[in-house]
């Protein structure tokens, strides 16, 4: 149990020794900690994250620590942390510990108070969560859940929710997504090929605009092959 106390040096055993009480302890401790304290990362994620984080920057920050403890650490913790990613994936209550079950806070409308402490947040910023979603009145929501990854998803009560052409039953256009293809004068070639056009083709859907494609400062292209020329900030023109 020698690696446990500050010494001259460690052996490779007591580093590798180090980096599986540090893990365990650390799962252990983040666990009791809560989701909150990870908001937006995963159990796992956030200690791989701040572990490999310390081990790195102390080595380069001490002259009296070798790297090479730091580098066997690593390694150990890399390892661990596919082992049980993997693990997690056959391992049904391993995966539940890692990643548990969401929480619901609200339903139809009611506070579930006891699933708040469960949670470990309070009321205050279980409404500040609520107000980020635009819901001015929690008795329009139908249900609300803590999430592992430490967020709240909210959806409302049916009459509440806002109306879609599907709900209409309205035909709408299909829909189109906008990239970037020149940038700053620089053509992304991979997309000009991913539309199946050529040089030529941009040169001409340009060239009402900008004579020169070095000049363009953006233009976009959609999946119907409409090109947008931005030529100054907050000036566009269409082709």
């Amino acid at each position: 149990m020698d690696f446990f106390v500050s010494k001259e040096s460690l052996t490779s055993i007591e580093w590798i020794l180090r980096a599986i009480v540090s893990f365990v302890f650390l799962l252990l401790v983040t666990k009791l900690m809560g989701q909150r304290s990870i908001s937006h990362l995963r159990l796992l994620d956030f200690i791989i994250a701040l572990t490999l984080g310390n081990i790195i920057a102390h080595p380069l920050s001490d002259e009296r620590l070798g790297l090479k403890g730091s580098m066997i650490t690593t390694i150990v913790l890399i390892v661990l942390y596919v082992t049980a990613t993997w693990l997690s994936l056959k391992w049904p209550f391993f995966k539940r510990y890692l990643d548990p079950s969401p929480i619901t806070l609200v339903k139809n409308g009611l506070i579930q108070f006891q699933n708040l402490s469960k949670a470990r947040i309070s009321i205050d910023f279980l409404f500040s969560e609520l107000r980020k979603e635009k819901v001015e009145d929690i008795q329009k929501v139908s249900l609300a859940v803590w999430e592992p990854g430490g967020t709240i998803s909210v959806f409302m009560d049916t009459q509440y929710q806002p109306l879609t052409p599907a709900v209409m039953k309205l035909a709408t256009q299909p829909f189109t997504i906008s990239r970037p293809i020149i940038v700053d004068g620089k053509i992304d070639m991979n997309l000009l090929q991913e539309i199946g056009k050529d040089l030529d083709w941009l040169k001409i859907k340009i060239a009402p605009i900008h004579k020169n494609i070095h000049d363009v400062i953006l233009a976009t292209v959609t999946e119907n092959e409409n090109v947008t020329v931005y030529s100054v900030p907050k000036e566009k023109s269409y082709n």
